[in-house]
């Protein structure tokens, strides 16, 4: 192995530990924060902040109007409680960060340049998949806690409550992400906005068809009248038997899914392993026409096998 990456190796573990002595095992003792030391009214901002403060400005500027792949209704659904601008600074740290991590890990061989543009492509797309990863997890969430909450609902029509304020009380006493999307059907409706198409909005928001018989059922009885409790109730016990049968699909598919995830990982966990430990083991792929060749279609082949695999173990209900 290179002495340089040893050295730099050791030095990293040196200062990781130094870092867990002074902050964990002996942390500081607390202080008075900074804004009960200062006057009301006075803004002493350091140079980063006023940095930070101009760069996500000037990404406001520029994305005024677009809502992309890290907007903010795709962030609000993620449950990502940033600023679009905020966030895309900080893809852009990890693009620099990763692409220092490449330069030092292939410096002077032929991959330098070539990994760092890799590394650098790695944080919008790791990016996109956390945002992607966060949203599908919200809304299963919000799938799962369902049937709970419309027992909480019916439960307080039959204490004499309005509808409004059982779902007022919803939104107080659930979970995220329930909590947050009932309470903003609640400040929506006294904004003015319909109950009806409040929650038939959060139904297509949270993308839940269960939701949207909710929505539909509240929307009938606001029209025909009738005994609401009672609805939500059977409403309810045929979400808790499709949600039962949800989980044992998501179980007996759990197999297929992690050996899908393995195969992905194991060929780029051994590429980047070989590229650590022998970095020259790769340089015909680079100087020879057939191995760049080769290089591509491996890389395709990788993608439309994730593609498939993921096909294949994915149950739709």
């Amino acid at each position: 192995m290179n002495p340089t990456f040893l050295f730099i190796g050791i030095v990293m573990a040196l200062l990781a530990m130094l870092v867990v002595v002074l902050f964990v095992l002996f942390p500081s003792t607390p202080r008075v924060s900074k804004s009960r030391r200062s006057a009301p009214g006075e803004h002493d901002d350091s140079a980063l902040t006023k940095l930070t403060d101009r760069t996500t400005a000037a990404i406001d500027a520029a994305t005024r109007g677009r809502d992309g792949s890290f907007g903010s209704h795709r962030l609000e659904q993620a449950g990502i409680k940033m600023q679009p601008s905020g966030f895309m600074l900080m893809i852009v740290s990890a693009a620099a960060v990763l692409a220092l991590v490449a330069t030092v890990i292939a410096f002077g061989s032929l991959w330098a340049i070539p990994l760092a543009l890799v590394f650098v492509a790695l944080a919008p797309i790791g990016a996109k998949i956390l945002v992607v990863w966060r949203t599908s997890q919200r809304r299963s969430t919000f799938g799962f806690q369902l049937d709970d909450t419309l027992q909480l609902m019916s439960g307080g029509l039959r204490a004499g409550h309005s509808l409004l304020r059982a779902i007022d009380a919803v939104s107080h006493e659930t979970d995220a992400p329930t909590s947050e999307e009932f309470t903003r059907v609640v400040n929506e409706t006294r904004l003015g906005r319909d109950l009806g198409d409040a929650l038939a909005i959060t139904a297509d928001r949270m993308q839940s068809d269960d939701f949207m018989w909710v929505a539909q059922a509240i929307a009938i009885n606001r029209e025909a009248g009738g005994n609401l409790s009672e609805v939500l109730d059977q409403v309810a016990s045929t979400i808790r038997e499709r949600n039962q049968i949800r989980r044992q699909v998501s179980a007996l598919s759990a197999e297929g899914r992690l050996s899908g995830i393995i195969l992905i990982v194991l060929p780029i966990g051994v590429f980047f392993f070989l590229l650590w430990t022998q970095p020259s083991y790769f340089e015909p792929l680079l100087t020879n026409p057939i191995g760049i060749i080769a290089l591509i279609f491996a890389v395709i082949l990788l993608i439309v096998g994730s593609i498939w695999m993921f096909l294949t173990v994915r149950v739709k209900f």
